[in-house]
């Protein structure tokens, strides 16, 4: 990525490498993303910056995967995972359980005790 090799990656070395594997970045995409994780104002990504930049770009990845789950679990017009959503998703994965079976399942990961997980808790669950 650092194809001059002077320790730090400028937008448009990010953008060439995005190229290279296969994915496109605007200009003013490559230079966003710089801007936003240069910590030090220089305009260029060193190590530690570009670290996080891709760190940051997972755990976003990730947050959006678990919503996807999530929306799987919950039932129409609703905005937690009660126990008769779970149930249902679960039969649908040929795992037969009764209501009190996933209140249960649900209790052990309800951090507010209202008896329904919302995503936050999904979430913490599914670490």
């Amino acid at each position: 990525m650092d194809a001059n090799k002077d320790g730090r990656i400028s937008a448009e070395e990010l953008q060439k490498s995005f190229m290279t594997l296969g994915e496109q970045l605007s200009d003013e995409e490559a230079e966003a993303a710089v801007r936003l994780s240069d910590t030090d104002g220089d305009g260029m990504l060193d190590f530690e910056e570009f670290t996080q930049l891709i760190k940051a770009d997972d755990e976003e990845e990730k947050k959006i995967e678990l919503k996807e789950a999530f929306k799987l679990y919950i039932s129409e017009g609703e905005e937690c995972i009660t126990p008769r959503s779970l149930k249902m998703m679960l039969k649908k994965l040929g795992e037969s359980r009764t209501t009190d079976d996933c209140k249960v399942m649900i209790s052990a990961f309800d951090l507010n005790a209202d008896g329904v997980l919302s995503f936050d808790e999904f979430a913490l669950m599914m670490r």
